[in-house]
């Protein structure tokens, strides 16, 4: 009945326009070839046209109240909450360790022995390799032969001297013989020290570089060592967060290599500001237990910016933008007949992962749509899905 009543009262309208006799009308203004004849003519059919609008929206306005068979827009919604919303911003690191040592020979010669191999755990003060010492050891033994006659010699000079037996010379003589040949025995064993070498810390040789046989020297690198369990990661954080890290502070430290996340300290803060990039430095004290981590990996800090208590946070993928920049919300009133979508102007602020803050716009315990929320306008009546 609706249908028929519509339908002829569009016919009614377009034959009150003239139908035939308005096309006719056009014709003969377009063909007179007279601007203001022209514009006349359109104006009167803009009217009629205008006049057509409005009569068809009082009609779907009629069709809108009496149709019980419309469809209704399926969404999902969820009641606000505020919560704790705390930002991060993400700051690019490279792991360190401060123990990761290239180990020099003290000594020139032969490489004699290696006691080591890559990848062998190794304790402070453990002999790695040895360096032929060219014939130290045999002018140590002779020199310690002299030492000990001079000893002896001192010793016969004292015991006469606190006698009153011999001269005073004999006696210095003596002692000055004796201090000099021990004075020239730890001199000998300090240089035969330096073709031992140890471990200066306990680690891990990463890398064995010079093989036995080979001639070294002061200079060339015989091995890496490498201990991994005290490692940090350190970064430059822009002059704005001064003041926001604090030492002993908490960080979370993403390893993309490693697949982890793991908690960090900061344990020093760079008080020089670089002038070229408005940088200061941080290192990042990083625990190691399961021995992932190495010197050179690429890491990620996440540094807490802001916090808010009893922030609102909506999923960002129902958060539209219209034509003037305005951010868009869709609620639903259930206060009348039929729950109905109604559009809202919001201002948000920083975003949290799918998540985006809401500062203005949207209140606690309001009900938003969000699926469904793109294919609503504001006051179209939805259905609410259960989930």
């Amino acid at each position: 009945m609706k249908k028929i009543l519509y339908i002829s009262l569009l016919g009614l309208l377009i034959t009150s326009c003239g139908g035939d006799s308005k096309n006719a009308s056009v014709d003969k203004a377009i063909e007179s070839k007279d601007l203001t004849t022209i514009k006349t003519t359109r104006a009167e059919i803009q009217k009629q046209y205008d006049a057509i609008a409005a009569e068809l929206a009082k009609l779907d306005l009629a069709i809108a109240e009496l149709d019980t068979l419309k469809k209704s827009a399926l969404v999902t919604t969820a009641i606000v909450n505020d919560t704790i919303f705390t930002h991060y911003i993400d700051i690019q690191g490279n792991v360190d360790t401060k123990q990761n040592l290239i180990i020099y020979p003290e000594y020139s010669g032969v490489l004699s022995q290696v006691y080591v191999k890559s990848g062998q755990k190794v304790n402070k003060g453990q002999i790695l390799a040895r360096i032929d010492d060219g014939g130290l050891s045999n002018q140590l033994a002779q020199m310690e032969t002299q030492a000990t006659l001079a000893k002896t010699t001192f010793e016969r000079q004292k015991n006469l001297w606190d006698k009153k037996i011999g001269s005073e010379i004999q006696f210095l003589q003596a002692k000055t013989n004796y201090e000099a040949q021990m004075k020239a025995v730890a001199q000998m064993k300090a240089q035969l020290g330096k073709t031992i070498v140890k471990a200066p810390f306990s680690g891990v040789i990463d890398e064995v570089i010079t093989e036995k046989g080979q001639v070294v020297g002061p200079g060339q690198q015989l091995m890496r060592i490498v201990n991994l369990s005290d490692m940090y990661v350190s970064a430059n954080v822009p002059e704005s967060f001064i003041g926001k890290i604090k030492n002993g502070a908490i960080v979370d430290v993403e390893v993309k290599s490693t697949g982890k996340t793991y908690k960090g300290k900061v344990r020093q803060i760079g008080n020089y500001i670089n002038p070229n990039n408005r940088n200061f430095s941080i290192e990042v004290a990083v625990p190691n237990s399961d021995n992932l981590l190495r010197p050179n990996q690429v890491a990620v800090l996440k540094i807490e910016d802001y916090k808010k208590p009893n922030a609102i946070l909506v999923p960002e993928s129902i958060v539209t933008e219209n034509a003037v920049g305005e951010k868009i919300i869709y609620t639903v009133d259930t206060s009348g007949k039929e729950p109905k979508a109604i559009k809202k102007t919001i201002v948000v602020g920083l975003t949290s992962g799918a998540n985006i803050e809401v500062k203005s716009g949207l209140n606690k315990g309001e009900q938003i749509i969000i699926e469904g929320a793109r294919s609503v306008q504001n006051g179209d009546v939805v259905e609410i899905i259960k989930k």
